[in-house]
């Protein structure tokens, strides 16, 4: 597993504070005066074991400093740490945020495919499990191809923009994308978030600012490519501040989908530049019409069609065989959604898999008496 840059920032030592550069700069002013003493003056005790190295203790009671001495050495501690501080990058943050970030001091981490016979082993897997979306899992096959024969440091797959009829399973497959890579998987509902902040975070300032769940998941894994979901992203609303401006989930989302400008992406909240170019997008839509230009010419929307009673029965039987139910209620649960009342109504992942978690419960529940 590669590790890449991922914070425009730098890191010092913590254990070299104001007090470790004064102790270090008056011992090495010591040891240049040291070279000036003269050679009638006796030897210290330890010179005759260990001849050129006078130690420490030694060179205090030899050598005196004075008041000039001092006041320099703290001066030029002082700038040192100013200038530390200035080139960090991290001055502006609180000493809790900066401890947060710096987890990130080596760097961060990146899930890659070994070999594009893996690739072929994964998207495989994938469309076993979901042949109606062949068209999305073709473009993850590819891009995981490519990033192999490519020889890149990790996994790049560009953004995903999943555009079909709800119910077929558009955010299962980008959950099943993120088991098979081993990376986090982090899930967000357009509807439920307040705007982009949810995503990327808010600005310093707003009432109960907070970073975005973008870096906290980073923050959280170390990892540099984890899956990130934004479902339904069409319905998100769009939050107005009190001098008029609109933030909307489309707009936040826009340097983040275009390579360039994601590979220095500025945190909202830490107000610091971060490598986000690594990033699995995976948007789900019912109707790409509702976005705006920008956003799909950036992400392509890929469209999905309905499930095929068959295609939902496989399914049933896949999905109940893990959960260990029993042959009787798996065959149940496919005769019943190919009643024709049910047929009239567009299949649904959502209704089976309501069917499949009652019938573990008939099964796996507690014996009446």
């Amino acid at each position: 597993m590669s590790t890449i840059p991922f914070i425009e920032a730098r890191f010092f030592n913590p254990a070299e504070g104001r007090i470790e550069l004064e102790t270090r700069l008056m011992r090495h002013l010591r040891k240049l005066r040291c070279k000036r003493i003269p050679p009638d003056l006796p030897a210290p005790p330890d010179e005759a074991d260990a001849p050129g190295e006078i130690s420490d203790a030694d060179l205090m009671g030899i050598i005196r400093f004075s008041d000039d001495d001092e006041a320099r050495i703290k001066r030029r501690v002082r700038r040192i740490l100013e200038l530390r501080k200035a080139a960090s990058g991290l001055e502006h943050l609180k000493s809790d945020d900066r401890a947060r970030l710096e987890v990130l001091k080596d760097g961060a981490r990146l899930i890659s495919i070994p070999s594009e016979h893996h690739a072929d082993e994964f998207a495989a897997m994938l469309h076993a499990e979901m042949p109606w979306m062949a068209p999305a899992t073709e473009i993850v096959w590819h891009a995981m191809r490519r990033s192999v024969r490519e020889g890149l440091p990790g996994l790049k797959i560009p953004p995903l923009l999943l555009d079909g009829p709800p119910g077929i399973g558009k955010s299962e497959l980008a959950r099943r994308l993120g088991e098979l890579l081993a990376t986090p998987t982090t899930v967000i509902e357009a509807t439920g978030e307040n705007a982009s902040f949810g995503v990327v975070g808010s600005q310093r300032g707003w009432g109960g600012s907070h970073p975005g769940r973008l870096i906290e998941t980073v923050l959280q894994s170390r990892i540099a490519n984890p899956v990130m979901v934004v479902d339904e992203v069409e319905k998100a609303g769009r939050a107005v501040s009190t001098k008029g401006q609109a933030f909307g989930l489309a707009e936040g989302l826009l340097p983040l989908l275009e390579p360039l400008t994601a590979k220095r992406w500025s945190c909202p909240y830490y107000q610091v530049k971060f490598d986000m170019s690594w990033v699995i997008w995976v948007l789900t839509s019912n109707d790409f019409q509702l976005l705006p230009e920008p956003l799909l010419s950036r992400c392509p929307p890929i469209r999905l069609r309905h499930l095929t009673l068959p295609e939902l029965q496989a399914f049933v039987r896949r999905e109940g065989a893990k959960r260990a139910l029993s042959e009787t209620s798996v065959e149940t649960i496919c005769e019943i959604l190919s009643h024709p009342t049910l047929q009239r109504d567009r299949l649904s992942l959502r209704v089976a898999a309501r069917m499949l978690e009652r019938a573990a419960d008939l099964e796996q529940g507690p014996t009446l008496h």
